[in-house]
């Protein structure tokens, strides 16, 4: 029997494989359980849903991002962080394409709903924000996390058809995507805030 502090590795883990095998949405929760060997019991009492798998799932890829931050980018432009950041990302999920690919079918028909919901992405940006020191604070930090989700989104769709080795597909697509943005919507422009001090908390927020 594994122990009680590995259960959400495992859960998470086994939900991913069972994801990309057999489709996010032909996935049961007693699936998951029987797959990770624990009973529905102690799935309930770590996770109670899918919805909340998925957003552990989205929080270790958070904090996969923000432990990997290259100092030697505090000098560049907000684009060129952020770029950066978001790169981190998508490097962080290849593991899972297939899973992630699977989870986002079954969510696609409301784009709100699905920034919002089970992958988090409005908090996920969030931190990409902070991690690319750049404020997420006020009315102009909200529209900058808004957009900054739409444009994840737009490049996920190419990320998932990109099987180059170097995901030069991605990065050309962030790289537009990017650009279009810091032209057309400005939500790059702003002053850089002055780092702080102490590391950023990824469960926080």
């Amino acid at each position: 029997m594994p122990r009680k502090t590995d259960f959400p590795r495992l859960i998470v883990d086994h939900a991913l494989e069972l994801a990309a095998a057999q489709g996010w949405a032909n996935t049961s929760l007693s699936d998951i359980a029987e797959a990770a060997d624990l009973t529905l019991a102690q799935l309930r009492a770590t996770f109670p849903s899918k919805t909340a798998i998925i957003a552990a799932y989205t929080t270790r890829v958070d904090e996969a991002v923000l432990n990997d931050l290259d100092p030697e980018l505090a000098d560049k432009s907000s684009r060129e962080r952020l770029f950066d950041v978001l790169m981190k990302r998508f490097d962080a999920m290849n593991p899972h394409k297939e899973a992630v690919r699977s989870i986002f079918r079954a969510h696609t028909s409301d784009v709100e709903a699905l920034a919002r919901g089970p992958f988090s992405l409005y908090r996920s940006m969030r931190w990409m924000m902070e991690a690319a020191n750049m404020s997420s604070s006020g009315v102009r930090g909200q529209l900058r996390i808004k957009g900054l989700a739409l444009i994840y989104l737009a490049v996920l769709r190419t990320w998932f058809n990109d099987d180059s080795e170097d995901m030069a597909r991605t990065m050309a697509s962030l790289d537009r995507q990017l650009q279009r943005a810091e032209r057309l919507l400005g939500i790059l422009r702003g002053p850089r805030r002055a780092p702080e001090s102490g590391p950023v908390e990824a469960g926080a927020g």
